[in-house]
C-alpha cells in the first residue's frame, strides 16, 4: 500500500521520535539556474524618449520605478524584479546547498560564500536576460530600465562571524534549525533559576537552540581564531556577528553598512522587545564568560529606511547599469515579510505559510503580547524611523518542506516534490500512520530540542 506522510501542523499528534532516527546526512542535489523573464510586462512599462519624458525626474519613468527583492532562504536564493503594479517582471533562482555533518546529528550549515555567489549569480542572471531580451541598451524609444531600490528578506536566525578587515567568515554559518548549541541552551538555563521568565519577558523568546544567541555562545566556545579576536582589545573592533541580511547588507555595500532590521534583531535572544535595542545584559548573560561588546553585533534599523545603496564593485557585472547605486531601502526576516505581502497590517490578521518550516503569524498591534501557551512574541515589522513598531505572535514548525526534499534526497522514495501530491491521491487512507519529522526537535509550543 502507498505510504501518506502527513506535514506537521501546530496540531499535530506526537510519534515517538525513534521512528525519526534516520537524519539526513549528505549535501542536498542542486538544480540548475531558473530564469524567467516577462518582456512584455517590461515593455509594457516603458516610456519613449521624448523631450518632456527626458527632462523629468526619473520617478516619472514607470521602468526607473522596478523594485528588486533578494529572497535569501533556507532552500534556495532568489532574485525578483517587480513592476510598480506589482507583477513579476523577472526572476532567477538557484538552490542553496546544505550541509550536513555526518559525524554530529542535528548539524546544519550554510557556506556564507555561497549564500553571497548564489545572491550575485542570480542578480547577474536577471542583469544578463534584460540584456538579451534588449532592454538595457538604452535605444530610443525605449530607455533602459533601472531599478529604485532593492529589499532583503531572508532565513531569520541563521548566524555567521566574519572579519571586517578580511571579509573572511570564520567559519560556516550554522543553519537556524541547526541543534548544536543544545548543550548551550542547557548551561543557560542551569546558571538561574529565572533565566526562563526572564528572557520570555524581556526578548518574547524562550531559550531555545532556534535563535541566533545561542549560536553566537557556540562559535565562541568553538571556533579559535574567533574566540582571539574578541578577547584582543585591538582585533575584537574587526568582529562582526550577523544573521543572513546583515552578511549580504556588508557584501553589497562593500562594508559600508553593518546593520539589521528590527523583525531580525528580534530572533537573536539580545534585544529588548520595548526597547528595540540590543542590550549589555542580555547579550552577557547568553554569551558568558566571553565579553562581546555591542560594536561586534550589527545596528538595529526599521525595516523599511536607508540601509545603503550597492557598491558597483561588490561583484555585480561592471557594465549592469540595473543594479549600480541602487538604494537598498527594505529588509525583513522572511516570515514577517509573508506577512506583510499578505497585507496582514491589522491586529488579529495573520498569515500560513509552507516552506522549508511552517509557520504561523499574526499581527497583534503596536504592544507585544507575552504567550503562555508557547508562542514567540516577535517584531513583525517598523516603517521608518517615525513609523511604530508592530508585533505579532508566532508558531514555528521546523520542517515542512525540508521534509519532501529529506524524502527526495536521502529516503529516495520520490524523485521530487510534485511526487508526493501524486502518491497521497492515490491512497484513500492514511492506515493510522503519522510522521512528525522532530529533525530539530519540537518547535511550537513544546521547545524541546530533543
Amino acid at each position: 500500500m502507498p505510504m501518506i506522510l502527513f506535514l506537521p501542523s501546530l496540531l499535530v499528534l506526537l510519534l515517538d521520535q525513534a521512528l525519526l532516527q534516520v537524519a539526513p546526512i549528505l549535501t542536498a542535489q542542486a538544480f540548475p539556474m531558473q530564469v524567467n523573464i516577462d518582456s512584455s510586462v517590461l515593455r509594457s512599462i516603458q516610456v519613449p524618449n521624448t523631450p518632456s519624458s527626458s527632462s523629468s525626474s526619473s520617478s516619472s519613468n514607470p521602468s526607473s520605478q522596478l523594485i528588486g527583492a533578494i529572497d535569501q532562504g533556507t532552500s534556495s536564493t532568489r532574485f525578483l524584479v517587480f513592476t510598480p503594479r506589482g507583477q513579476i517582471a523577472a526572476s532567477a533562482q538557484l538552490e542553496l546547498r546544505q550541509i550536513y555533518d555526518p559525524e554530529h546529528e542535528g548539524w546544519h550549515e550554510h557556506s556564507p560564500e555561497e549564500l553571497w555567489e548564489n545572491t550575485l549569480a542570480c542578480m547577474n542572471a536577471v542583469g544578463d536576460a534584460f540584456r538579451t531580451e534588449g532592454l538595457l541598451a538604452g535605444h530610443d524609444p525605449l530607455p533602459p530600465p533601472r531599478l529604485a531600490a532593492i529589499g532583503i528578506t531572508n532565513q531569520r536566525e541563521t548566524t555567521l562571524a566574519w572579519n571586517r578587515a578580511t571579509g573572511e567568515p570564520y567559519h560556516n554559518a550554522i543553519v537556524w534549525d541547526d541543534t548544536r548549541t543544545h548543550d548551550v541552551v542547557k548551561s543557560i538555563l542551569s546558571s538561574s533559576s529565572d533565566s526562563e521568565s526572564f528572557f520570555r519577558s524581556k526578548t518574547g523568546l524562550p531559550i531555545a537552540t532556534y535563535f541566533a544567541g545561542s549560536k553566537v555562545k557556540w562559535l565562541l566556545d568553538h571556533v579559535p581564531s574567533l574566540r582571539e579576536d574578541v578577547r584582543d582589545p585591538e582585533k575584537r573592533r574587526e568582529v562582526c556577528f550577523g544573521t543572513v541580511d546583515s552578511w549580504l547588507l556588508w557584501k553589497l555595500t562593500r562594508g559600508r553598512t553593518f546593520a539589521t532590521d528590527v523583525s531580525n534583531a528580534s530572533r537573536w535572544l539580545f534585544m529588548d522587545l520595548k526597547t528595540c535595542r540590543f542590550e549589555e545584559e542580555l547579550v552577557d548573560r547568553i554569551c558568558s564568560p566571553h565579553d562581546v561588546p555591542l560594536e561586534c553585533i550589527p545596528e538595529i534599523r526599521p525595516s523599511s529606511g536607508a540601509f545603503g545603496s550597492v557598491d558597483s564593485t561588490c561583484g555585480l557585472k561592471s557594465n549592469d547599469e540595473l543594479f549600480r547605486d541602487v538604494p537598498l531601502s527594505g529588509v525583513l526576516g522572511d516570515q514577517q515579510a509573508a506577512l506583510f505581502g499578505q497585507t496582514a497590517f491589522h491586529p488579529g490578521e495573520a498569515k500560513n505559510t509552507y516552506g522549508t518550516g511552517l509557520f504561523l503569524m499574526m499581527n497583534t498591534g503596536t504592544q507585544p503580547v507575552p504567550s503562555a501557551h508557547g508562542l514567540l512574541t516577535t517584531v513583525a515589522y517598523r516603517l521608518g524611523r517615525d513609523g511604530d513598531v508592530v508585533y505579532a505572535l508566532e508558531g514555528s514548525v521546523s520542517h515542512s518542506g525540508s521534509t519532501l526534499r529529506w524524502l527526495r534526497d536521502q529516503l529516495g522514495l520520490i524523485s521530487s516534490a510534485a511526487d508526493s501530491e501524486t502518491y497521497a491521491s492515490e491512497t484513500s487512507h492514511n492506515q493510522g500512520l503519522y510522521l512528525v519529522p522532530a529533525f530539530s526537535g519540537l518547535f511550537s509550543p513544546h521547545w524541546n530540542d530533543r
